[in-house]
Protein backbone atom coordinates (compact mmCIF):
# COMPACT_ATOMS: atom_id res chain seq x y z
CA UNK A 1 0.00 0.00 0.00
CA UNK A 2 0.88 3.58 -0.55
CA UNK A 3 0.14 6.51 2.13
CA UNK A 4 0.21 9.36 -0.13
CA UNK A 5 -2.56 7.36 -2.64
CA UNK A 6 -4.52 6.25 0.56
CA UNK A 7 -5.00 9.67 1.53
CA UNK A 8 -5.97 10.70 -2.10
CA UNK A 9 -8.47 7.94 -2.62
CA UNK A 10 -9.97 9.34 1.02
CA UNK A 11 -10.19 12.83 -0.69
CA UNK A 12 -12.19 10.92 -3.54
CA UNK A 13 -14.13 9.07 -2.08
CA UNK A 14 -15.67 12.42 0.11
CA UNK A 15 -15.87 13.76 -3.10
CA UNK A 16 -17.92 10.97 -4.37
CA UNK A 17 -20.38 11.15 -1.59
CA UNK A 18 -21.06 15.04 -1.88
CA UNK A 19 -21.58 14.66 -5.54
CA UNK A 20 -24.52 11.97 -4.83
CA UNK A 21 -25.60 14.30 -2.04
CA UNK A 22 -25.95 17.23 -4.06
CA UNK A 23 -27.70 15.39 -6.91
CA UNK A 24 -30.45 13.97 -4.49
CA UNK A 25 -29.59 10.33 -4.24
CA UNK A 26 -29.50 8.13 -1.28
CA UNK A 27 -26.87 5.87 -0.05
CA UNK A 28 -28.01 2.57 0.20
CA UNK A 29 -26.20 -0.31 1.94
CA UNK A 30 -27.41 -3.72 0.99
CA UNK A 31 -26.46 -7.25 1.97
CA UNK A 32 -22.65 -8.77 0.97
CA UNK A 33 -23.50 -12.38 1.95
CA UNK A 34 -26.33 -13.22 -1.00
CA UNK A 35 -27.86 -16.83 -2.90
CA UNK A 36 -26.26 -15.98 -5.65
CA UNK A 37 -23.42 -13.45 -6.93
CA UNK A 38 -24.09 -13.21 -10.80
CA UNK A 39 -26.08 -14.19 -13.85
CA UNK A 40 -22.86 -13.21 -16.36
CA UNK A 41 -20.85 -16.07 -17.90
CA UNK A 42 -17.53 -15.14 -16.98
CA UNK A 43 -17.76 -14.08 -13.40
CA UNK A 44 -16.28 -16.52 -10.28
CA UNK A 45 -18.02 -15.72 -7.27
CA UNK A 46 -16.28 -16.68 -3.77
CA UNK A 47 -18.12 -19.03 -2.29
CA UNK A 48 -19.25 -19.18 1.58
CA UNK A 49 -20.88 -22.51 2.55
CA UNK A 50 -24.02 -22.29 0.58
CA UNK A 51 -23.99 -18.67 -0.01
CA UNK A 52 -21.70 -16.39 -2.19
CA UNK A 53 -19.87 -12.98 -1.14
CA UNK A 54 -21.85 -10.52 -4.37
CA UNK A 55 -19.94 -9.71 -7.57
CA UNK A 56 -21.76 -6.84 -7.20
CA UNK A 57 -24.80 -5.09 -5.08
CA UNK A 58 -26.73 -5.22 -7.91
CA UNK A 59 -29.02 -7.70 -7.71
CA UNK A 60 -30.14 -6.38 -4.16
CA UNK A 61 -30.06 -2.45 -5.12
CA UNK A 62 -32.68 -2.81 -8.11
CA UNK A 63 -34.70 -4.55 -5.16
CA UNK A 64 -34.75 -1.51 -3.81
CA UNK A 65 -35.57 0.04 -7.19
CA UNK A 66 -38.52 -2.04 -7.08
CA UNK A 67 -39.58 -0.67 -3.73
CA UNK A 68 -39.61 2.87 -5.01
CA UNK A 69 -36.72 4.60 -4.35
CA UNK A 70 -35.64 6.78 -7.66
CA UNK A 71 -31.85 7.66 -6.98
CA UNK A 72 -29.82 5.46 -5.06
CA UNK A 73 -26.24 4.72 -4.73
CA UNK A 74 -24.02 2.09 -2.90
CA UNK A 75 -20.11 2.27 -2.14
CA UNK A 76 -19.45 -1.59 -1.42
CA UNK A 77 -16.30 -4.33 -1.15
CA UNK A 78 -17.26 -6.89 -4.04
CA UNK A 79 -15.40 -10.18 -4.55
CA UNK A 80 -14.31 -12.37 -7.49
CA UNK A 81 -12.29 -15.33 -7.87
CA UNK A 82 -10.07 -16.01 -10.18
CA UNK A 83 -9.06 -12.38 -10.33
CA UNK A 84 -5.53 -10.85 -9.80
CA UNK A 85 -3.41 -8.82 -11.54
CA UNK A 86 -2.21 -5.24 -12.43
CA UNK A 87 -6.03 -3.95 -12.52
CA UNK A 88 -7.44 -6.92 -10.59
CA UNK A 89 -7.94 -8.45 -7.16
CA UNK A 90 -9.98 -10.65 -5.32
CA UNK A 91 -11.40 -7.74 -3.40
CA UNK A 92 -12.15 -4.77 -4.67
CA UNK A 93 -14.38 -1.33 -3.88
CA UNK A 94 -17.41 -0.85 -6.27
CA UNK A 95 -19.31 2.43 -6.79
CA UNK A 96 -22.49 1.48 -8.68
CA UNK A 97 -26.03 3.46 -8.84
CA UNK A 98 -29.11 3.86 -10.43
CA UNK A 99 -31.48 6.46 -11.45
CA UNK A 100 -34.91 5.92 -12.86
CA UNK A 101 -36.53 7.78 -15.89
CA UNK A 102 -32.44 7.84 -16.79
CA UNK A 103 -30.96 6.91 -20.46
CA UNK A 104 -27.67 5.99 -21.00
CA UNK A 105 -26.54 9.42 -22.56
CA UNK A 106 -28.00 10.48 -18.57
CA UNK A 107 -25.94 7.95 -17.00
CA UNK A 108 -23.21 9.02 -19.48
CA UNK A 109 -23.16 12.85 -18.55
CA UNK A 110 -23.24 11.77 -14.99
CA UNK A 111 -20.21 9.73 -14.33
CA UNK A 112 -18.42 12.06 -16.94
CA UNK A 113 -19.28 15.34 -14.64
CA UNK A 114 -18.42 12.94 -11.57
CA UNK A 115 -15.07 12.16 -12.73
CA UNK A 116 -14.38 15.95 -13.26
CA UNK A 117 -15.51 16.33 -10.29
CA UNK A 118 -13.31 13.80 -8.53
CA UNK A 119 -10.45 15.45 -10.51
CA UNK A 120 -10.29 18.92 -9.59
CA UNK A 121 -10.46 17.49 -5.98
CA UNK A 122 -6.90 16.40 -5.99
CA UNK A 123 -5.84 19.09 -8.24
CA UNK A 124 -6.19 17.53 -12.08
CA UNK A 125 -8.19 19.10 -14.41
CA UNK A 126 -11.22 17.40 -15.31
CA UNK A 127 -10.69 14.98 -18.40
CA UNK A 128 -12.82 15.68 -21.55
CA UNK A 129 -14.16 11.99 -22.87
CA UNK A 130 -14.66 11.06 -26.71
CA UNK A 131 -17.57 9.25 -27.18
CA UNK A 132 -17.48 6.50 -29.55
CA UNK A 133 -19.33 3.02 -31.09
CA UNK A 134 -18.13 -0.32 -30.54
CA UNK A 135 -18.45 -0.55 -34.52
CA UNK A 136 -15.69 2.10 -34.96
CA UNK A 137 -13.49 0.19 -33.28
CA UNK A 138 -13.98 -3.20 -34.15
CA UNK A 139 -16.47 -4.88 -35.95
CA UNK A 140 -18.86 -6.80 -35.00
CA UNK A 141 -18.75 -10.79 -35.53
CA UNK A 142 -20.86 -14.07 -35.63
CA UNK A 143 -18.11 -15.32 -33.59
CA UNK A 144 -17.90 -13.83 -30.10
CA UNK A 145 -14.64 -15.31 -29.10
CA UNK A 146 -12.87 -14.03 -31.58
CA UNK A 147 -14.39 -10.56 -31.28
CA UNK A 148 -13.86 -10.72 -27.89
CA UNK A 149 -10.31 -12.13 -28.31
CA UNK A 150 -9.80 -8.96 -30.98
CA UNK A 151 -11.01 -6.79 -28.04
CA UNK A 152 -8.47 -7.50 -25.46
CA UNK A 153 -5.65 -7.48 -27.67
CA UNK A 154 -5.80 -4.77 -30.65
CA UNK A 155 -8.77 -2.47 -29.00
CA UNK A 156 -8.74 -2.25 -25.07
CA UNK A 157 -4.33 -1.05 -25.45
CA UNK A 158 -5.65 1.90 -27.73
CA UNK A 159 -8.17 3.42 -25.43
CA UNK A 160 -5.56 5.38 -23.38
CA UNK A 161 -7.59 8.71 -23.74
CA UNK A 162 -10.36 9.29 -21.95
CA UNK A 163 -13.16 7.81 -23.92
CA UNK A 164 -16.37 6.26 -23.40
CA UNK A 165 -17.74 3.04 -26.11
CA UNK A 166 -21.07 2.39 -26.50
CA UNK A 167 -23.49 -0.29 -28.35
CA UNK A 168 -22.08 -3.50 -27.88
CA UNK A 169 -23.17 -6.58 -29.75
CA UNK A 170 -26.34 -8.19 -28.74
CA UNK A 171 -24.61 -11.16 -27.33
CA UNK A 172 -22.78 -8.74 -25.10
CA UNK A 173 -26.05 -7.14 -23.73
CA UNK A 174 -25.93 -9.26 -20.16
CA UNK A 175 -28.50 -7.28 -17.96
CA UNK A 176 -29.15 -4.59 -20.74
CA UNK A 177 -32.04 -3.89 -23.05
CA UNK A 178 -31.63 -4.59 -26.58
CA UNK A 179 -31.86 -1.67 -28.98
CA UNK A 180 -32.43 -2.52 -32.53
CA UNK A 181 -29.31 -4.38 -33.45
CA UNK A 182 -27.10 -3.74 -30.24
CA UNK A 183 -26.38 -3.72 -26.72
CA UNK A 184 -27.85 -0.26 -24.70
CA UNK A 185 -24.61 -0.62 -22.70
CA UNK A 186 -21.30 1.85 -22.38
CA UNK A 187 -18.25 1.62 -21.05
CA UNK A 188 -15.65 3.98 -19.70
CA UNK A 189 -12.18 3.97 -20.36
CA UNK A 190 -9.71 6.55 -18.29
CA UNK A 191 -5.80 6.31 -18.57
CA UNK A 192 -6.35 3.15 -20.31
CA UNK A 193 -7.95 1.35 -17.56
CA UNK A 194 -11.35 0.12 -17.69
CA UNK A 195 -13.04 2.02 -15.41
CA UNK A 196 -17.23 1.20 -15.72
CA UNK A 197 -19.92 -0.81 -17.03
CA UNK A 198 -23.44 1.50 -17.68
CA UNK A 199 -26.85 -0.55 -18.43
CA UNK A 200 -29.72 1.02 -20.13
CA UNK A 201 -31.85 -1.70 -18.12
CA UNK A 202 -34.06 -4.90 -19.28
CA UNK A 203 -37.26 -5.03 -17.40
CA UNK A 204 -38.54 -7.87 -18.91
CA UNK A 205 -37.58 -10.97 -16.26
CA UNK A 206 -37.94 -13.72 -18.71
CA UNK A 207 -35.69 -11.82 -21.53
CA UNK A 208 -32.76 -12.08 -18.20
CA UNK A 209 -34.12 -15.55 -17.39
CA UNK A 210 -32.58 -17.20 -20.78
CA UNK A 211 -29.88 -15.22 -20.71
CA UNK A 212 -29.00 -16.38 -17.29
CA UNK A 213 -29.74 -20.22 -18.86
CA UNK A 214 -27.63 -19.47 -21.73
CA UNK A 215 -24.90 -18.54 -19.55
CA UNK A 216 -25.21 -21.53 -17.32
CA UNK A 217 -25.31 -23.48 -20.61
CA UNK A 218 -22.44 -22.29 -21.41
CA UNK A 219 -20.22 -22.66 -18.35
CA UNK A 220 -21.50 -26.12 -17.81
CA UNK A 221 -19.89 -26.72 -21.47
CA UNK A 222 -16.58 -24.98 -20.32
CA UNK A 223 -16.46 -27.27 -16.99
CA UNK A 224 -18.09 -24.87 -14.83
CA UNK A 225 -20.81 -24.74 -12.26
CA UNK A 226 -24.23 -23.17 -13.33
CA UNK A 227 -24.83 -19.85 -11.52
CA UNK A 228 -27.90 -20.30 -9.05
CA UNK A 229 -31.26 -17.89 -10.58
CA UNK A 230 -32.07 -15.59 -8.16
CA UNK A 231 -35.61 -15.48 -8.55
CA UNK A 232 -35.89 -12.62 -5.80
CA UNK A 233 -33.93 -10.80 -7.96
CA UNK A 234 -36.57 -11.81 -11.09
CA UNK A 235 -39.51 -11.08 -9.38
CA UNK A 236 -38.16 -7.06 -8.63
CA UNK A 237 -36.90 -6.53 -11.96
CA UNK A 238 -40.65 -7.27 -13.48
CA UNK A 239 -41.85 -4.08 -10.88
CA UNK A 240 -38.82 -1.98 -11.88
CA UNK A 241 -39.54 1.28 -13.50
CA UNK A 242 -37.51 2.64 -16.48
CA UNK A 243 -34.00 3.18 -15.57
CA UNK A 244 -30.16 3.27 -16.08
CA UNK A 245 -27.06 2.12 -14.13
CA UNK A 246 -23.53 2.20 -13.80
CA UNK A 247 -21.09 -0.09 -11.95
CA UNK A 248 -17.42 1.77 -11.47
CA UNK A 249 -14.29 0.45 -9.74
CA UNK A 250 -13.31 2.86 -7.21
CA UNK A 251 -9.89 1.28 -6.97
CA UNK A 252 -9.15 1.70 -10.45
CA UNK A 253 -10.69 5.26 -10.65
CA UNK A 254 -7.77 6.04 -8.03
CA UNK A 255 -5.12 4.46 -9.78
CA UNK A 256 -6.13 6.40 -13.25
CA UNK A 257 -6.56 9.46 -10.86
CA UNK A 258 -3.01 9.38 -9.13
CA UNK A 259 -1.08 7.33 -12.17
CA UNK A 260 -0.98 4.55 -9.74
CA UNK A 261 1.21 1.47 -12.01
CA UNK A 262 -0.60 -1.67 -9.61
CA UNK A 263 -4.43 -2.16 -7.91
CA UNK A 264 -1.95 -2.99 -4.37
CA UNK A 265 -1.01 0.62 -3.80
CA UNK A 266 -4.16 2.10 -3.60
CA UNK A 267 -5.67 -0.53 -1.32
CA UNK A 268 -4.84 -1.67 2.42
CA UNK A 269 -3.46 -5.03 1.99
CA UNK A 270 -4.88 -7.63 3.65
CA UNK A 271 -2.02 -9.26 5.20
CA UNK A 272 -2.70 -12.20 3.73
Amino acid sequence: MNPTRLRQRATILRTIRRWFDDHGYLEVHTPVLVPSAGMEEHLEPVCVGPSFLHTSPEFAMKRVLAEGLCRIYQIVPCFREDERGTHHAREFTMLEWYRVGATSQDIMNEVTELIGAVAISIGQAAPQFKRVPTRSLLNDTDEPAKWFFEWVDQVEPTLTQPTIVYDYPVWQAALARQRGSVADRFEVYLSGIELANAFFEELDPEVLRLRAKQSNANRIERGKQPHPIDESFLSAVGRMPRCAGIAMGIDRLVMAMTGAMCIDEVQVSSGA
